[in-house]
């Protein structure tokens, strides 16, 4: 099942505080089902539902909403995980392997890991930005060189172990209009964004499968499920990242029979890290900006879980999901609400690398590279 997760969220009293009340008590049969037995079998009860029958038929609708939720939570479990559950999780044995983990919210996802006893591996293109403990090894590697990669990938199979534990963390935005941006923009974003997850899972996947013993973990974003302006090829690379992570669940189970190997998808929308810096915010309650740390933590806690699940930051955009399916009329409300989102982005600027590698393994010198926004 999900982690559990504070009632009121770091953000406030916003939709998604109302959304886990609701959850934790309304629909919550240890709460409704003795108070609802009370009501229906006791002679106080009774009297007491005869005098406030609307109140009565309330609870009971909220009891019946509540098993069916309770059962929809079981039945996703079950799928999600293939009706399979993994006690040979150690942590003191586990490797955890963290892209764009040198700050940000990866950098708080490795501290989190860290702090649970794992051994991190952080792959990053700039040196971390806070103190690490000893568990942590940091390599300075551009995961979008499948020639760097393979040799950072054997120098830590070599010194800390297979990765058992992959996040898939690392983004670039670069904030463009589609004539705006150039070809080295759009390379760079799905080189970094998308391509790169596969190269990840080329070298360390085999171990995982081998042990049918792993989690993970792809950072996508609600973007994969509704673009914006300036944003059309970021947006691809997420709806990208969801389908992969969809269809290396599917192969995990059907060509690889490691039904114990853990699949979580992360979609979040607007996070309080540089890259969103100038990123529109018009529903401060009902889509509130992210604390990195909310992202952080729900990332940690499912992986802690040792099980598969779908985390959405915050809950609320749960709604966008299911959009392309609803009709075009309530589609275009909500498509066209997204217009001034990337009007004033400025995003985080890079310092390095300065250069970006190209697809032989050779390095070209980045004339832009300043212009791309880094998700660490």
């Amino acid at each position: 099942m999900a982690p559990n997760q504070s009632v009121i969220p770091r953000e406030g009293f916003v939709l998604d505080a109302i959304i886990n009340l609701t959850k934790k008590y309304a629909l919550n049969p240890k709460y409704t089902l003795p108070i609802f037995l009370f009501m229906r079998y006791t002679r106080k009860g009774q009297d007491l539902a005869g005098d406030h029958h609307k109140l009565f038929r309330i609870l009971r609708k909220f009891l019946l909403w509540g098993l069916l939720y309770k059962t929809n939570n079981y039945l996703n479990w079950g799928v999600r995980n293939n009706w399979v559950v993994d006690k040979s999780w150690v942590w003191s044995n586990e490797v955890a392997l963290v892209t764009g983990g040198s700050g940000g919210s990866g950098g708080l996802v490795v501290q989190g890991l860290a702090e649970r006893g794992i051994k991190v591996v952080v792959l990053d293109v700039i040196d971390l930005t806070y103190d690490a403990p000893n568990n942590v090894y940091f390599y300075k590697c551009d995961i979008t060189s499948t020639k760097r990669l393979a040799e950072v990938a054997d120098e830590i199979r070599t010194t800390v172990g297979n990765p058992t534990i992959i996040v898939n963390n690392a983004g670039v935005a670069r904030g463009n209009t589609i004539l705006d941006g150039t070809e080295k923009d759009v390379r760079f974003t799905f080189d970094v964004n998308i391509l790169a997850h596969f190269w990840i899972l080329k070298e360390f996947l085999p171990h995982i499968v081998k042990n049918n013993h792993g989690h993970i973990v792809t950072v996508a974003s609600i973007a994969g499920y509704q673009t914006a302006p300036q944003m059309v090829d970021y947006a691809a690379t997420k709806a990208a990242s969801i389908s992969l992570h969809e269809g290396l669940t599917l192969e995990l189970k059907h060509r690889y029979n490691a039904k114990k190997v853990r699949t979580t998808l992360v979609t979040q929308g607007l996070t309080r890290t540089p890259l969103f810096t100038g990123f529109g915010d018009d529903s401060p309650f009902m889509f509130p900006q992210q604390h990195p740390e909310s992202v952080a933590d729900g990332i940690v806690e499912q992986i802690l879980s040792g099980e598969s699940e779908h985390l959405i930051f915050p809950k609320s955009y749960h709604i966008l999901t299911g959009n392309r399916g609803r009709p075009a009329w309530f589609r275009a409300y909500i498509e066209n609400g997204t217009k001034h989102l990337m009007s004033n982005w400025k995003g985080r600027q890079v310092t390095d690398p300065n250069t970006i590698s190209a697809s032989d393994g050779t390095e070209e010198p980045a004339e832009d590279v300043s212009k791309s926004g880094v998700l660490v």
